[in-house]
This record gives C-alpha cells, sequence and structure tokens, in this order.
C-alpha cells in the first residue's frame, strides 16, 4: 500500500463503511445462497479510464476475509479500454458479495478522479505549471482522493488547514490587511513555512508583494488581469511562486497556464467529476455443501 503511513487509518475507515452496509448481514445473499458456496468473480472496466485504487479494492476483500484470494491485474496509473478485466476474486460468494459494493464505490470514485486529473494534465502538455487539487474533498476520503490526484498525474496541494499558511479574504478581513495578516503569520510559524495570500486585484497583488508573501494566488481573475498580474509579480520578485485558482476548467486551463503562473488549483478534480463505471461479475466456480 502506498498511503504514508495511512494504512491503519484507512483500515479502520474500510471496517468502519462496511460496518454501515453491511450492519447485522448482507440478508439477500445469507437467504438466497448456501453458506459454503464458492465462486470466482471479475472486476471489468465498463469504459476506458485511468485505474487508481486497485490496492484499496484489495484491502477491502482482505478486511472482509483474509481466505479470498484477490488478484490485481492491471496497475494504479494504466489507462484501460472498456472491457478490461482489471482483477479477480476467488472464494467464499458470501463474503465476496458482501465486500462489493463498498470495493467498487472506492474504486469508481478513485479512478474517476485519476482519469479527469489525466486529462488536466495532458491538457497542459509541454507547458511547466504544475496542476494541484484542492481541500475540496469528500470529508473522511481526502488522503484516498488526493491520492487519486497523484495517480492521476497531478500534485497535491496543502492536505489540511495545519500544514500551510494560506491567507484568504476572511482572514484579511478578520486581521485587518494583508500586511497584519503576513506579520502575524510570519511571527507564529517556523521557518520552514511559507504563506500564501489569495488575491483579488492588483493592488491586494502589490500589498501581497510588499507583505513579504512566499505565493500569491490569483482568484477568480480574467485572462488580461491574470497576465498584468504575472508580469508584475515576476519582475518585482521572481523567486515569489504564482497560483491561479477560481473556475478552473478542461476548457480554460490551458490559456491559465499560458499567462505564466506556477501552479493552477483545480477542485473539480474532486468535487466535480465522472465515476469510472466499473463492475462486477460473479462466475459460479462451485456449489455449496453437498454439492
Amino acid at each position: 500500500m502506498m498511503f504514508n503511513g495511512y494504512h491503519d487509518g484507512l483500515l479502520q475507515s474500510i471496517r468502519t463503511w462496511l460496518q454501515e452496509d453491511v450492519g447485522s448481514g448482507d440478508i439477500t445473499t445469507l437467504t438466497t445462497i448456501e453458506s459454503g458456496h464458492e465462486s470466482k468473480a471479475v472486476i471489468h472496466a465498463k469504459e476506458s479510464g485511468i485505474v487508481a485504487g486497485m490496492p484499496v479494492a484489495e484491502l477491502v476483500f482482505e478486511t472482509v476475509d483474509q481466505t479470498l484470494v484477490f488478484r490485481s491485474l492491471v496497475r494504479d496509473g494504466e489507462r484501460v479500454e472498456k472491457g478490461t478485466v482489471l482483477a479477480e476474486v476467488e472464494g467464499s460468494t458470501h463474503r465476496i458479495l458482501t465486500g462489493e459494493r463498498l470495493a467498487l464505490n472506492l474504486l469508481q470514485r478513485l479512478s474517476g478522479i485519476a482519469t479527469t486529473t489525466r486529462a488536466y494534465v495532458e491538457a497542459l502538455e509541454g507547458l511547466p505549471t504544475r496542476l494541484v487539487d484542492t481541500r475540496k474533498t469528500t470529508p473522511g476520503h481526502r488522503m484516498l482522493e488526493k491520492y487519486a490526484v497523484r495517480v492521476g498525474g497531478g500534485s497535491n496541494h496543502r492536505f489540511g488547514l495545519y500544514d500551510a499558511v494560506m491567507i484568504k479574504d476572511n482572514h484579511i478581513k478578520g486581521a485587518g490587511g494583508i500586511r497584519q495578516a503576513v506579520d502575524r503569520a510570519r511571527a507564529n510559524i517556523p521557518h520552514t513555512m511559507t504563506i500564501e495570500v489569495e488575491t483579488e486585484s492588483l493592488e491586494q497583488v502589490d500589498e501581497a508583494l510588499d507583505a513579504g508573501a512566499d505565493i500569491i494566488m490569483l482568484d477568480n481573475m480574467n485572462h488580461e488581469l491574470m497576465t498584468e498580474a504575472v508580469r508584475r509579480i515576476k519582475a518585482r520578485s521572481p523567486h515569489v511562486r504564482v497560483e491561479a485558482s477560481g473556475n478552473v476548467s478542461l476548457q480554460t486551463v490551458r490559456g491559465i497556464a499560458e499567462t505564466g503562473v506556477d501552479v493552477i488549483s483545480v477542485g473539480r478534480l474532486t468535487y466535480s467529476f465522472h465515476n469510472l463505471d466499473i463492475s462486477l461479475d460473479l462466475n459460479a466456480k462451485k456449489g455449496g455443501a453437498g454439492v
């Protein structure tokens, strides 16, 4: 598993999600299929896309029953076509069906994020601009969704409120101005931590530069304003990184990158994407008791 120490937390989450779905038992499977029945199931893509979450799906089935045999036939990050078999699961039919929905839900969602991210990355081909996600993630799924962004070829912005200073409009209002907010943050954070300031006008860009911001975000600026902001920032402080954000789409992302920004953050990667259609089909292997 490639989740940077998140394995134990993910395992606990999977147990919780299984309990939510299964409750006291899968009543349909328990009443229709004999307890000793075993099967081999195939997980396959019903449309083309980028696969993400294979290790997560495996962990779901492993959590349901460690005797289930899960065989990944593709790796995260691979582009697959409609009809591609992604994995096989073999063992107790009861236990396969118990884990089916959770495994597919996670696999479909993460693959959808990876597929969307890859489309944005390809739209930026040949340009040095970095594509990053945002904190607009599903509560409880942030680590997984940000992992899917990386699988798709994107990068991660801050993971939470704790690992970087991002001074937004409400912080500016509360602090009494950009200068005051930056000064207070600088006085209270480690020297290794950066300070980013969100700006909406050229006047705010100048204030952020005067205050010594490390990163300046250009929020919801039109093309002309953004171009001038980048020129102004690079002329005064070439070391300051410039991030563009707000209403970025697949149709506009390349034009935004061509203004010269260093980073483009896209919330749509994790909140406005199409789940990749993935299914599990059961192929009976052998019957239950007495068969």
